[in-house]
């Protein structure tokens, strides 16, 4: 990230946004599941611990100027080095390199885009910059309903990741794939997760101990389809998750978890139907949304909050 991007005053970070850039409307995307545990929002304010390394830093994330986000570091500063990670670190999860006024241009004339852009202008994309954490979000959501699948994240998330406290607050890191390679199915007793899922959770933490599935890996690839392929191939992924980790976490523009229930149940709800629409209506309706699938459908997902 070039340093004009953002300032370091030390104990805060001020990150600059683009004009297109709505904190609150990025708020109430955050604020969706009051089961989160991997920050906290009080007070428009939100609270989050982050695996730097060796740091774990704590920041506060509010903006009270029309241009720039504050992170401010709870307790003392940590070094420069790390300084400028939770800068990139905040500016990837805000997904705030991404030029969307072209999006906006599209979604005006679009059906079902026109009314999300008009009422949730400024939103981003919400990442989840961590590979193993996407993919994990991934494979935990599957075929089941979101708020299940909170629960499911915060019994692994405080089972096997980890805590820091500050002024009488815990914090919760998720676990690494570290934390996970030598667990056994046994080991997930009484987190409610089927069998399939913790081998599949145990494989990804396998393949990335070992070196075999990085995100500089599937960037390297060049294009949505060859990362797609390449996720595919591990087991448990399927094009579902493989589009949501690519989405979400990759940040590729075009990828398009076109099976994704919630989609089509907006999409139900847009149109005022009691079905559901067909993959080919879905493919018809997307016809103009080429190079921004992967905004559209979460500009998408928000009529369902």
């Amino acid at each position: 990230m070039e340093k004009e991007k953002w300032l370091d005053c030390h104990q805060e970070l001020k990150l600059f946004v683009p004009k297109e850039f709505n904190f609150d409307e990025n708020l109430k995307y955050l604020s969706r599941a009051s089961n989160e545990c991997l920050f906290s929002i009080k007070d428009q304010r939100i609270y989050k611990a982050l695996a730097i390394e060796n740091e774990t830093p704590i920041i506060e994330i509010s903006m009270e100027k029309v241009d720039a986000m504050t992170v401010r570091f709870l307790g003392e500063a940590p070094p420069e080095w790390v300084r400028s990670a939770v800068a990139q670190y905040v500016w990837e999860w805000f997904d705030l390199d991404t030029d969307i006024v072209p999006f906006y241009e599209m979604a005006q004339h679009d059906e079902l885009l026109s009314k999300a852009v008009d009422s949730f202008y400024g939103l981003r994309i919400m990442g989840i910059p961590d590979l193993f954490e996407a993919v994990c979000w991934g494979i935990i959501g599957q075929q089941i309903n979101l708020p299940f699948a909170y629960t499911l994240k915060r019994r692994l998330v405080e089972t096997f990741g980890r805590c820091v406290e500050f002024d009488g607050e815990q914090y919760w890191i998720f676990p690494t794939p570290n934390d996970l390679v030598d667990l056994t199915v046994g080991d997930f007793d009484g987190l409610q997760m089927t069998v399939k899922k913790c081998e599949y959770l145990i494989g990804v933490a396998k393949l990335m101990v070992e070196g075999k599935l990085t995100k500089e890996m599937l960037m390297a690839t060049g294009d949505l389809k060859s990362a797609e392929k390449m996720l595919i191939k591990i087991r448990g992924i399927g094009p579902w998750t493989a589009n949501y980790v690519l989405m979400r976490c990759l940040r590729f523009p075009s990828a398009f978890p076109i099976d994704d229930v919630g989609l089509h149940n907006a999409i139900k709800h847009l149109l005022g139907r009691d079905t559901k629409p067909s993959k080919e209506e879905i493919l018809y309706l997307s016809a103009n949304w080429s190079g921004w699938e992967a905004y559209a459908t979460f500009y998408l997902w928000r009529f369902l909050y």
